[in-house]
């Protein structure tokens, strides 16, 4: 039985300054390519049966850097929807509204077509893609390529929390994590690890 692996994308300059970047198209900066490419050797060494990308610029781009040229796009791979939030810092948003949590109080609604979602709604995705991603374990490790807030999400449904719990794990930018078993039972193997640590 093979692992999950989840790379999140290289920085971009509105994830460097904290802004929330969910259905924006933002490329990776030249630290982001580096990182990216960073994370080959580690892939190198395993076998990846399957893998499959965001449709945002910076995930492909990360998971080509990354080695993984065949990767399929997987729309329900996209960062959360933030709606009204998007492009703003949590510190922008708290102005308004003091105390404001992201997993506690979720989005207000954007400019059509990007309305926001609700952290049900990115359970909901990340399931699929564990359904989609788990038929291909048997024959080895699938790598996924996302965004910080879908993979945390997706961990907390691998192992069996609510989508709200994906909070509780911290993902950085340019990192490896995986997620697999131990006596049956899901687990966190590694988590966001920097390439050469």
């Amino acid at each position: 039985m093979g692992e999950l692996i989840l790379l999140r994308h290289g920085e971009t300059a509105w994830s460097a300054s904290g802004r929330h970047t969910g259905r924006t198209d933002v490329p990776l900066t030249a630290h982001g390519v580096a990182s990216a490419a960073a994370l080959a050797p580690a892939l190198a060494r395993r076998h990846i049966a399957a893998a499959f990308a965001s449709p945002a610029t910076r995930a492909a781009r990360t998971a080509e850097l990354a080695g993984l040229t065949g990767a399929k796009q997987d729309p329900d791979l996209w960062e959360w929807d933030y709606g009204g939030y998007e492009g703003m810092t949590s510190a922008q948003i708290q102005a308004r509204r003091p105390g404001w949590s992201l997993w506690r109080d979720g989005v207000i609604p954007g400019a059509s077509p990007h309305q926001g979602e609700t952290v049900q709604a990115v359970g909901a995705r990340a399931d699929r893609v564990l359904a989609r991603a788990s038929a291909s374990l048997a024959d080895g490790d699938v790598a996924l390529v996302a965004h910080g807030h879908v993979l945390r999400v997706l961990t907390a449904r691998w192992l069996g929390l609510p989508a709200v719990d994906g909070r509780l794990f911290r993902l950085d930018t340019g990192t490896l994590s995986t997620l697999g078993a131990e006596h049956d039972e899901p687990v966190i193997v590694t988590w966001n690890v920097r390439p050469g640590g």
